[in-house]
């Protein structure tokens, strides 16, 4: 029988290394902490729309087109990617000055885009021809000089369905862009200018391909029922069959008001499908008041903003995957001084939790007020002041409410 001691032979060896370090100055070496896994933010935003009094807007803004979102530039520009849909030409030199329902943006707004954060933009939706193929031409070399990536567009067919590969923090992400709608579809030699539309089978068929070349696959697609808060069984069911095949991330937009997001389960996959962004920008519904109009009299000023975090994890064969780890949009809501007395025209795009907490702090400070010290006009101001909050309060619901309470911070 072995008679047990209050050493082991490690803890001996432990001991005599330590007392040897410590006689010859030497201290025990430090085993660095592995590096964090690869982890990639996306922001994305639905439609940017160039109807007039936003155009004049930019005009009249000190900075430019930059000043009508720059409550968002921050958010924009701390992401790895930032998304939006360009739902119009920029065409200044070939093609028309924009009308209503035929879009055309100014030289300035893609210079504009990038100073303000963005990195790709949907091309492929029912505007992408407001100005002819020439228009389709000239909007991809004006956003190529600043470095955009378009998605869903071409010269030439190859190049509107060539894979767009962005790579960011080491990893590579894949962009696919479709549109289920034209207002005028002028696809007619795969030689001249292409939009890409959707075609079920060859998109699902690009979806693969991506799969296979890139860590995460992006997928816009420009669909759906304007004005309607909820996707059609079609959307639902090519949804899945992305995800299927290997999407990542459904982005959607055309509706004009915002629908729902979900997590779709298929093929042993998981994915987010955004089914409609909404607007990020325009100037819709700009008759709108809460005092006056249904809530519904608004949905097409309210935005958001989606953010989706992506890290690399291991998977169950061993292999290295993008997992999506955290997902939120949050709430937007685009004032608009239509009908006010004042001469120019302002529009812009707010935030929509970070103007509740400064306007109610505001209703606060002027209720708080002692009657002598308040100056003319203080109950005007008050009340509207409370009827904005209001206002806010109702948009900030709607949202939560569309896209998902889970969803929304």
């Amino acid at each position: 029988m072995r008679r047990r001691t209050g050493f082991t032979a490690t803890a001996l060896a432990a001991g005599l290394g330590a007392t040897l370090g410590a006689a010859w100055g030497c201290r025990p070496r430090r085993v660095p902490a592995p590096p964090p896994p690869p982890r990639l933010r996306l922001v994305a935003v639905g439609d940017i729309l160039m109807h007039q009094d936003v155009k004049a807007a930019a005009e009249h803004a000190a900075q430019g087109f930059p000043s009508l979102w720059a409550d968002l530039v921050p958010l924009f520009q701390g992401a790895d990617l930032a998304f939006g849909n360009l739902e119009t030409p920029v065409a200044p030199t070939t093609g028309r000055p924009g009308i209503p329902f035929q879009f055309n943006a100014p030289v300035t707004l893609p210079a504009a885009l990038r100073a303000s954060g963005f990195t790709v933009l949907a091309t492929a939706n029912n505007h992408a021809f407001d100005q002819g193929p020439k228009g389709v031409r000239e909007t991809l070399d004006r956003l190529r000089a600043e470095h955009l990536v378009a998605v869903g567009s071409g010269e030439d067919r190859p190049r509107a369905e060539a894979l767009q590969v962005v790579e960011r923090q080491g990893l590579k992400v894949a962009f696919l862009g479709f549109t289920d709608l034209f207002n005028v579809d002028l696809n007619r030699k795969a030689t001249e200018p292409w939009v890409r539309p959707l075609d079920l089978e060859p998109a699902l068929a690009a979806v693969r391909e991506a799969r296979s070349r890139a860590d995460l696959v992006v997928v816009s697609v420009h669909w759906g029922n304007e004005y309607q808060r909820q996707p059609t069984k079609r959307q639902r069911d090519i949804a899945r069959k992305m995800v299927e095949a290997g999407c990542d991330l459904l982005l959607g937009h055309h509706p004009h008001v915002l629908q729902p997001a979900e997590i779709v389960e298929a093929g042993g996959r998981k994915a987010l499908v955004a089914y409609s962004l909404g607007n990020f920008i325009s100037n819709q519904d700009r008759m709108y008041r809460a005092d006056l109009f249904p809530v519904a009299g608004g949905d097409s000023r309210d935005g958001a903003a989606l953010q989706a975090v992506f890290e690399q994890r291991q998977g169950t064969d061993g292999r290295p995957h993008l997992a999506l780890t955290e997902t939120s949009f949050e709430p937007l809501w685009t004032e608009n001084n239509w009908g006010s007395p004042a001469a120019q025209r302002e529009i812009r795009v707010i935030r929509v939790a970070a103007a509740e907490a400064r306007v109610r702090a505001e209703v606060e400070a002027l209720s708080a007020s002692q009657e002598g010290q308040r100056a003319p006009g203080h109950r005007t101001a008050l009340l509207a002041k409370q009827e904005y909050l209001r206002t806010l309060i109702l948009r900030r619901r709607r949202i939560a409410e569309t896209l998902g309470e889970p969803f929304v911070r």
